[in-house]
This record gives C-alpha cells, sequence and structure tokens, in this order.
C-alpha cells in the first residue's frame, strides 16, 4: 500500500469514526483486527467488521494454510470469541493425531492380508424388471406384444364424465 493510500484511509477513519481493535496475532505472524458497529456521519449503521492483516503482504506470497482454521472461524462470523493460542495448539495437535491415525488404518486397509477380512464378497442381484412394465411380478413376459396402436382412432377416446376437454 503506498504513503498516499495509507494517508487517505487515515483521514477516513477519522472522519467515519471507524477505529480498529487489535483483536491478536497467530503464530504465522497474521494479525487480527475487529471494527465494532457505528453510526456515520450521515447517521447510517455500519455494521461490524472483522478483518486479517497478512504477514505477507504480497498475494503471490499468500498460500492456503496461512490463516488457521480457528481465526477463519472468527473472521467469516461463525465463532463469536476470537481464538486463544491454546486452542489454536490444541486443535493443531488434536489434527496431527488424526492423521497418524488415518494413515495407520489406510495401511491396515490396504494390506494383503485383511483385505478378504475387511471385504464382504459381492452379491449377485436377481432382476426381475420395473414396477411400470405390464408383465412386473408375473414369471414371464408374455411372446405377444400388446398395443392399440393399429386400432386406436384419434378423437375416439372419451373422458368419464362425457365432458370433452378441448372445446
Amino acid at each position: 500500500m503506498g504513503w498516499s493510500q495509507s494517508l487517505f484511509r487515515t483521514w477516513w477513519r477519522a472522519l467515519s469514526k471507524e477505529v480498529k481493535e487489535l483483536v491478536g496475532t497467530d503464530h504465522l505472524g497474521n494479525k487480527y483486527y475487529y471494527i465494532p458497529e457505528y453510526k456515520n456521519w450521515r447517521g447510517q449503521i455500519i455494521r461490524e467488521k472483522r478483518f486479517v492483516e497478512a504477514a505477507n503482504k504480497k498475494e503471490i506470497d499468500y498460500e492456503v494454510g496461512n490463516i488457521p482454521t480457528e481465526w477463519e472461524a472468527w473472521i467469516r462470523k461463525t465463532r463469536k470469541i476470537p481464538p486463544t493460542m491454546e486452542e489454536i495448539l490444541k486443535n493443531e495437535k488434536y489434527r496431527e493425531e488424526m492423521k497418524i491415525k488415518s494413515k495407520d488404518f489406510d495401511e491396515k486397509l490396504l494390506s494383503e492380508e485383511t483385505k478378504g477380512e475387511l471385504l464382504l464378497p459381492p452379491i449377485q442381484t436377481e432382476i426381475k424388471g420395473h414396477a411400470s412394465a405390464p408383465f412386473f411380478g408375473k414369471e414371464e413376459p408374455s411372446v405377444a406384444p400388446t398395443s392399440t396402436g393399429k386400432t386406436f382412432q384419434p378423437g375416439s377416446w372419451m373422458p368419464q364424465d362425457g365432458k370433452r376437454h378441448n372445446q
């Protein structure tokens, strides 16, 4: 950000009563800020804002794991209070344990000795036909096809109550 943008942003915050509060930092060096709800000079209510100032200022330096999931949940307002460092470290440890356990389980699953024990043999299904078919539930479908295509006359069918719907 250039010096002119910084000067403009400072000037704007002074006029708009926008005060950002430092809520916390993470182990990667990112800083998290909160701006409470306030009324601007026109009387409009401006909603609260939560945002992060990344440790890596350039976009090309940013990677997906640069913001811990707990802080991301706070920014997206899915959690009300900001996370503590102890909570983040506890969750990181838990994630590492789960990675190790899932890796062990995958190795066990893929081993040749237990492959027969974990997977059931395939079962043959019997196909009897579709429920809308004229031969559903019967032993065999009839050999002679049943169709009204040769005997049907257009306009010959009448509804049960005798009213014609196309008039």
